[in-house]
Formats: structure tokens, sequence, C-alpha cells
């Protein structure tokens, strides 16, 4: 199981991060990505403190990797290419927008201007149009079907357009608590649920790992994360 979207006291989840890991350790993770809400006032103390506490944890775990990150969360979308870059400057691995969820005022054009400054992540985008997902396709941003309650009403949505125009899908619970958190037995229902046949859902789950691939450079722990996946 991977999973690159979720929340700690950071921001609004209830786990400090150790908790956080323990916990999907248990349910078998292999990586995980703590990102939490971001915006101008607080980007540099949770980039800060989420690096100091994923280096801790990855020297002392041997079966989980854990990656900082940020989930950039409701900035105008005139602000968005400047806090992207400035969060991977402080050393975010992985940065997550928080896309137009169709349960939440989301600024329209936040879908557009997050897929422009090229993040990794677009969460739960909610009515993407087509035109969004040509432009994520073009600019290798990985379109989120999420386990989370009221941003996954439009999973089905996601997945099609994303199927039709052959952009990148991944699996994220957005894990605010610790029932949040699903094993791989409950990634494969929220990806059955929203239009996936077992094919795709090996490629969502080869997506999700060319991420953390790309992020991480410790051989070893790569290694155990494939051995881990087959």
């Amino acid at each position: 199981m991977i999973d690159l979207h979720t929340h700690t006291i950071f921001s609004d989840g209830d786990l400090i991060p150790s908790e956080l890991v323990q916990r999907a350790r248990k349910k078998g993770y292999e990586a995980i990505a703590i990102t939490d809400h971001v915006d101008d006032s607080n980007i540099e103390f949770v980039i800060k403190s989420i690096k100091k506490v994923c280096a801790v944890l990855n020297k002392a775990h041997k079966d989980i990797i854990c990656l900082p990150g940020v989930e950039i969360t409701h900035i105008p979308p005139v602000l968005v290419k400047g806090l992207v870059t400035k969060a991977r400057k402080l050393g975010a691995k992985v940065v997550v927008f928080h896309g137009e969820t169709v349960v939440e005022p989301v600024e329209p054009g936040s879908n557009m201007a997050a897929i422009m400054a090229g993040v990794d992540i677009l969460a739960h985008p909610g009515k993407i149009t087509e035109e969004e997902v040509a432009l994520a396709k073009k600019k290798g941003v990985c379109l989120e079907i999420t386990a989370r309650c009221g941003h996954n009403f439009t999973n089905k949505h996601v997945a099609n357009l994303a199927k039709k125009i052959g952009a990148k899908l991944v699996f994220d619970t957005d894990t605010h608590e610790p029932e949040d958190l699903v094993d791989d037995t409950g990634r494969e229902k929220i990806l059955k649920a929203a239009g996936l046949n077992s094919d795709e859902i090996k490629e969502v789950i080869f997506n999700s790992k060319q991420i953390v691939k790309s992020k991480y450079k410790n051989v070893a722990m790569l290694k155990s994360l494939e051995v881990a996946s087959k």
C-alpha cells in the first residue's frame, strides 16, 4: 500500500506523524507521504517539521518509506505557481494540490493553476474538464482517486476522463483520522467502485510507486519496496 496524501496535527489531522506512520505500518503500508495543508502562513514550519520527523522515522523503520510533503490548500489560483516553487525549494518531496472538490468552495481555476504549476498530484479534482485532464497528461500531473468521503463523489468522473485521455491516476486516502487508513483490499474496493478493472488498478499502483522512486534515493529501501509490491 502506497499513500501519498495524509494529514497530521501539523494541519487538521488527529495524529502526530509517528503514530500515523505506525498505524500505516500495521496496515501494511510500504510508503507514505505526510502532506499537511499549507499556505503562505505556515509552509516553512510545516515542511521543516515534517522533514525532520521523516528523516528520523526512515532511520528507525526498515519496512516503510516516509516522504515529507504538503497539500497546498484554498489559495488564490494566481498564487499557486509561486507556492509550489517555494514548497519544492524548502524540501517538500511530494507536492499535492487541493483540487476543486464538489464539497468545498475551492476557487474556480485552481485545478488549471495547479496543473500548470506542475504539482505531483492534483487531489480530488471534482468535475475536472477534458482540457484540464489533457494538460495533466502533458505535464505529468497525476490525478487522484480518493477514499475521502465527499471528495470521492466524483471518483468515477475523474477515472473515466483519465482513461479516455490517458492521464495518470493515483490512489490516496487523504487520511485525517486513524480510521481513514485502508489496506490493499480497501484500496482495490474503492478503485473498482470508480470503474477501474484489474489491469487499470495495477497501473494506478505502479504510478504511485514511480512517484516514490523519483522522490526517495535510499536504494536499499527502494529494493524492499519492489519486493513487497510483487
